[in-house]
């Protein structure tokens, strides 16, 4: 079995626990908002960073440059989106993590260097990139 197998197969068994634990310490309705609550302050949260993140992007092209960051960190943020748009608190720890500039830009990074390592191995050329 792949990684990727066990985390959507476990995942939502460790939420649904969890999701049965809170609300047997503060009942079902308060935990159904308090979920509720998460996905919405998280919407309003990635819609600004996503504002950003596009307009970023956009003055990059306008520049002549590869938005190569911009685009990384834009399906970051939509990973982002969806989990906190899942009901659970795992997927919105791990959405809000991503929300997070301090956590989200290493890890863009990361992917970014990632990406033109591959496309440079096979061109055989180097690639920078990064946040201004």
């Amino acid at each position: 079995m792949g990684k990727w197998f066990l985390v959507f197969l476990l995942t939502p068994m460790a939420e649904l626990a969890i999701l049965i634990e809170v609300g047997g310490q503060i009942g079902a309705w308060p935990t159904v908002c308090l979920v509720a609550f998460t996905a919405v302050v998280g919407v309003v949260l990635l819609k600004r960073q996503g504002i950003a993140t596009l307009t970023r992007a956009l003055a990059r092209v306008n520049a002549g440059e590869l938005p190569a960051f911009e685009v990384v960190e834009g399906l970051l943020l939509a990973v982002a989106g969806a989990l906190l748009v899942t009901p659970g608190f795992i997927t919105d720890t791990v959405g809000f993590g991503l929300l997070t500039p301090a956590l989200r830009t290493p890890l863009t990074a990361r992917l970014v260097g990632r990406i033109a390592s591959r496309v440079a191995d096979r061109e055989g050329r180097t690639f920078e990139s990064g946040p201004d």
